[in-house]
């Protein structure tokens, strides 16, 4: 059962914290599948997959983010009493790229008036962006039209009345070597602050690696935030949590593989079993961490 409130209280808990399902892979459960040996697995049984993930964790998360191919039709399909928001994932299934770095658009018909007749409760948006990178020898500037597609999202979010939740990934720039874990949070802070200058309604970001780092986030921004799992073990995320929360002032989490990764091995029954058990424990995990210890994006914007 979808909410009945507006805005982030939507996908809030009554306490202004988030705790989100991400569920909204395409492609990353696609490749997920076919590396347990489903790699034929049908549209239509992975909207069950995800009408399991809800029916199974809704009362645990508070909200659910979901793409529109599957994880829409599945919000639509499972059975619960639970109340729960839906943050629906706006960017397009794939996207371009420019000397083999990511690009970012809009997919026109993915607007935020979409975002409300779907009956969701507010838009997520996926970018690759990094503060640093400049325009190369052929005078294009992704950064600057990564800028410009976010400004104008997030103008249609706010004319249309649904919460912008932009999202960012750090990506490695043509011919960089892998960056060192100070010059990562340096990329993630520099374009967590880049996006913040917008005034999304939330940010959704990846750990910036240390209790220090999470520090100079905090410093640089004024969104509030949550951050993400990026698929790393359930323990793993459980520290990353603690950390973000109480030297980084995050509101939450926006977590998704972390628990429930195992599912897609397994048809309905053993699904269900294990999401039930196993994937609320873990929820219910994070929930305890944050309680008392996120900070109310209600503070944030006061």
């Amino acid at each position: 059962m979808t909410t009945t409130t507006t805005g982030l209280d939507a996908i809030a808990t009554e306490a202004g914290t988030f705790a989100v399902l991400a569920m909204d892979q395409r492609g990353t459960l696609k490749r997920m599948l076919a590396a347990v040996d489903r790699p034929d697995t049908t549209d239509e049984e992975i909207t069950a997959l995800k009408r399991d993930m809800i029916a199974s964790l809704a009362g645990s998360a508070s909200a659910f983010l979901v793409d529109p191919t599957y994880g829409m039709p599945a919000s639509k399909l499972a059975e619960t009493d639970a109340k729960y928001g839906i943050l629906l994932a706006a960017e397009p299934a794939s996207r371009g790229t420019h000397h083999g770095e990511p690009v970012v658009s809009l997919d026109p018909a993915q607007d935020a008036a979409w975002v409300s007749d779907s009956g969701a409760d507010a838009m997520k948006f996926l970018v690759q962006v990094r503060a640093d990178r400049r325009a190369g020898d052929d005078g294009r500037d992704t950064t600057a039209e990564a800028v410009e597609v976010m400004r104008t999202l997030i103008a249609d979010c706010d004319a249309v009345g649904v919460p912008s939740v932009v999202e960012n990934l750090i990506f490695p720039l043509a011919g960089e070597e892998a960056l060192s874990p100070e010059a990562r949070a340096d990329a993630i802070i520099e374009a967590a602050v880049l996006i913040d200058d917008l005034h999304p309604t939330l940010l959704k970001l990846e750990y910036p690696g240390s209790p220090e780092a999470c520090r100079r986030l905090a410093e640089r921004i004024s969104s509030p935030w949550a951050v993400l799992s990026a698929g790393v073990s359930s323990d793993e995320f459980a520290d990353v949590l603690r950390v973000s929360c109480d030297e980084g002032g995050a509101s939450g989490f926006i977590a998704g593989r972390s628990v429930w990764r195992e599912a897609v091995a397994m048809d309905h029954d053993e699904r269900v079993a294990f999401l039930s058990d196993t994937g609320r424990r873990r929820l219910d995990e994070y929930c305890g961490i944050i309680e008392g210890r996120a900070r109310s994006y209600r503070e944030v914007r006061a």
